[in-house]
């Protein structure tokens, strides 16, 4: 009934109803996207001083950054095949929620086991936010300013992204490492009050079936051992055996009913080939700004501050540059926009491969701003030609694989930047941060090869 006031007025006036643009609903995609970003590097700065509040070892005190990401990568799928089902306007506000509440756990933290407990729950909820994202800046807005919607959390993720260490240097340096956990809950309100107001109430909730816990136990244990190995082998190769269960374990997920579908998803819309492109972009990105950022406290011996402005080149880049990259998408379209994103980002990367300690400060900088720009343009226009070429229904399901992809590149990259050592008497010299640019650059060189042999462009 509620419809009919529409339908009458436009048979009355003769004029077709135009869709409605909620962009209020694009900015609160945008603004979780940057939180939940920023919290899976903020955390970072902080581990010595949890390690020094808690009492606890510095590797116990990793798991404030592991407990977060090990739940995020391994529900992200799962999390995509129940979103498919239920509404998003109370699966948002109910993430949203917890994921607030789970940082004042966190928090309040009185010891090492009630802080991984917190991180863990919060790892969980932060997976339905990073489905929701793109699919809430998809659908509120018509299919020709897609690629502009996508471009506002694409743009603002990688923002929390890179922005979260200098946010975390100034909270630790002045309100303690408690306050780190706490600095998300403005923007949580804030997501929460857009959604309450400007969502339409569509749909409710139903409990996870079993098959969907089956599978998130399943990606998990994969994720985990990938993880874990690449986290203890820089002590002694031989950890890195720890990965080999993860091959069987997705073998076996891919035979069950929750395994099946994303497989379809990915080869009736032809994106696998993006997403692995998404994932070699991120990697090579978090790989480079892991070295950078030891190089300039190292061997240029530059200060905090001077390190962080330095690197807000690339968020600065990326954020001028993802306005363009979405009004380029909508008008000239996805896959160029995409691709030529990738290529400027590894021309970026690729300038900084020579890195002396000569160069200056607006050296680096100018380089950084080229490879944020090449993101910018690329993040957008790449969620929009997944999403796009998403089978009908299947929307939660195909921007789940776009973010399990990004989060496995920024959980991966580090690792990449140990390689490095392999060159040099460790990542913070000059000749093993060379070599790990390059690596970076490499990584980042097949995106633009998988985006070139992507021949569905989104409508």
């Amino acid at each position: 009934m509620a419809a009919q006031p529409t339908t009458v007025t436009a048979a009355l006036t003769g004029r077709r109803q135009e869709p409605v643009d909620r962009w209020s609903l694009v900015v609160a995609a945008g603004l979780l996207s940057f939180v939940a970003m920023l919290d899976m590097n903020v955390v970072n700065l902080a581990l010595t001083d949890i390690s020094a509040g808690l009492h606890v070892s510095p590797g116990v005190a990793q798991w404030a950054v592991l407990g977060y990401q090990l739940p995020l990568v391994a529900l992200l799928l799962p999390a995509g095949r129940w979103l498919d089902q239920v509404g998003t306007r109370s699966a948002l506000l109910l993430a949203v929620g917890c994921f607030a509440g789970c940082s004042v756990l966190a928090s309040a933290a009185p010891w090492a086991g009630w802080l991984i407990a917190a991180r863990l729950l919060q790892g969980a909820f932060g997976a339905v936010l990073f489905v929701l994202m793109p699919v809430l800046a998809a659908t509120s807005v018509r299919p020709e300013l897609r690629g502009r919607a996508m471009s506002v959390p694409a743009t603002l993720g990688p923002l929390g992204a890179v922005t979260g260490p200098v946010v975390g240097g100034l909270l630790l340096d002045h309100l303690g490492w408690r306050a780190v956990f706490l600095v998300k809950l403005p923007v949580c309100l804030a997501a929460v009050l857009i959604v309450r107001r400007h969502a339409p109430r569509r749909g409710g909730l139903r409990p996870p079936d079993r098959g969907s816990l089956g599978d998130a136990g399943l990606i998990g244990g994969a994720v985990a051992a990938v993880l874990l190995g690449l986290t203890l082998a820089p002590e002694a190769p031989q950890w890195l055996l720890l990965a080999l269960p993860a091959a069987p374990l997705v073998l076996l997920w891919l035979r069950r009913p929750g395994g099946r579908p994303v497989a379809e998803v990915l080869r009736a819309a032809g994106t696998a080939g993006v997403n692995a492109s998404v994932l070699a972009l991120a990697a090579g990105f978090a790989a480079c700004h892991y070295l950078l950022a030891q190089h300039l406290r190292g061997p240029r011996g530059e200060s905090a501050t001077t390190t962080a402005l330095t690197m807000l080149a690339f968020p600065l880049g990326m954020v001028l540059a993802g306005r363009v990259g979405g009004r380029l998408a909508d008008r000239w379209g996805a896959r160029p926009t995409a691709l030529t994103g990738a290529v400027v980002t590894t021309l970026g990367l690729a300038l900084l491969v020579p890195l002396d300690t000569d160069w200056s400060a607006l050296d680096i900088a100018a380089r950084l701003a080229l490879a944020g720009a090449g993101m910018g343009l690329n993040g957008g226009p790449t969620q929009a030609l997944v999403m796009t070429a998403s089978p009908p229904g299947k929307l939660a399901t195909a921007g789940s694989a776009v973010q399990l992809a990004r989060s496995l590149g920024f959980a991966l990259g580090p690792a990449l930047a140990t390689a490095a050592s392999l060159a040099g008497p460790g990542p913070g010299s000059t000749t093993g941060t060379r070599a790990g640019i390059a690596l970076a650059a490499l990584v980042a060189a097949t995106a633009v090869a998988l985006l070139a042999l992507h021949r569905r462009a989104a409508s």
